[in-house]
């Protein structure tokens, strides 16, 4: 038996390739949702839109500190398994969901398995990169979706028999979810009032941006800055959080920029396949826009995924307005012919036959 465990929607997102093979080889399988970020009833809208099964178990975890949602999930995580008993444990990416997946397991003596693995962003300060070295350290098999991942992994002294290259999940996710949201979703632009590739799309959610009042306003000054250049609308779907933050560090609205309400993941998918360019805080979205050719600026100082900026799709400016608009300049033009770095979209299969043969 297999178990997943998820509890973010990016994580749905990029198990979603995973569940389906499961799915679709019929293997035994369960989905444990925690509900880190939103309880699991939100949820299933989003588990509808992409045609997934339910999960089996949800922890209804909600927000709190690291300390309190990762104790609370070791502790529900813990008692689903040693109730069901699986042969493996699947988990994906670096939130605290991931590491109490990992712990629970491991100290159960059950084999782990780390979707995502070797990713690092070399910044400690991030709780992300805590998440993802305790994860790999602790997981019995470490999927890593390219060689610079296995790399990492090799360096911090893994064994290589653990190790296994088998292309992003994210690949597999972004085409077949655009499929879903072709059918879905096709009039977002029109409801929007937008034209394909003449818009810029943002997204800038981390904590590290959105709860410092100079970070925040860098980057909407920035935006300003973009739009008073080129003159495309700016489409920022804002989390609730950053609403609030921007309401209570007393943040003007800059000209040319749409703060909407966030929308759902097929919407948005969409709406990042007809963008002119994003700019984003999020790591998932840096590979997104390189999978769908749509040049990237990244408002940080690093990233986990840097094999975006090797292949060019990618740049990072941090949130200096000035340095934000630059980075636009240079990536707006650029050529779309860059190679995508992360797999052949067969990532999820490949786990799915890694897993198997673990069981068998």
């Amino acid at each position: 038996m297999i178990a997943i465990i998820l509890g973010t929607r990016p994580e749905i997102i990029k198990m979603s390739p995973v569940i389906r093979e499961c799915k679709r080889k019929r293997e035994d399988y369960f989905i444990l949702h925690t509900g880190q970020h939103y309880s699991y009833n939100l949820d299933k809208v989003f588990f509808h839109d992409l045609e997934l099964p339910d999960a089996k178990y949800n922890l209804n975890t909600g927000s709190g500190t690291h300390a309190e949602e990762t104790g609370k999930m070791l502790m529900g995580i813990e008692k689903v398994l040693v109730k069901e008993e699986p042969d493996i444990v699947l988990v994906e990416g670096d939130t605290n969901t991931v590491l109490a997946g990992a712990l629970a397991a491991a100290k159960l003596g059950l084999k782990v398995g780390h979707v995502e693995a070797g990713l690092r962003s070399f910044d400690r300060s991030m709780p992300e990169e805590i998440n993802r070295i305790l994860t790999d350290h602790c997981s019995d098999f470490l999927f890593a979706p390219t060689t610079k991942a296995e790399e990492n992994l090799l360096k911090e002294g893994i064994e290589g028999n653990k190790i296994f290259v088998t292309g992003n999940t994210i690949v597999d996710a972004v085409f077949q979810n655009l499929k879903i949201a072709e059918r879905k979703a096709a009039d977002i632009l029109n409801k929007l009032n937008l034209q394909p590739n003449e818009y810029f799309l943002v997204t800038a959610h981390r904590q590290e941006n959105v709860d410092k009042e100079k970070r925040l306003k860098g980057i909407l000054d920035g935006l300003e800055l973009v739009y008073r250049k080129f003159n495309f609308p700016v489409l920022y779907p804002v989390h609730p959080r950053t609403m609030k933050r921007i309401n209570e560090f007393g943040l003007q609205t800059p000209k040319g920029v749409r703060l909407i309400e966030p929308l759902g993941f097929l919407e948005f998918l969409l709406l990042e396949a007809n963008a002119k360019l994003v700019l984003t805080d999020s790591g998932g979205v840096q590979e997104e826009t390189c999978i769908l050719k749509v040049p990237c600026v990244t408002l940080r100082n690093n990233t986990e995924r840097p094999e975006t900026l090797e292949v060019g799709s990618n740049i990072l400016v941090g949130v200096n307005q000035r340095k934000i608009l630059e980075g636009v300049k240079k990536m707006i033009d650029k050529k779309r012919n860059w190679k995508n770095p992360f797999g052949d979209g067969k990532a999820g299969s490949r786990i799915v036959k890694i897993s198997q043969e673990v069981i068998a």
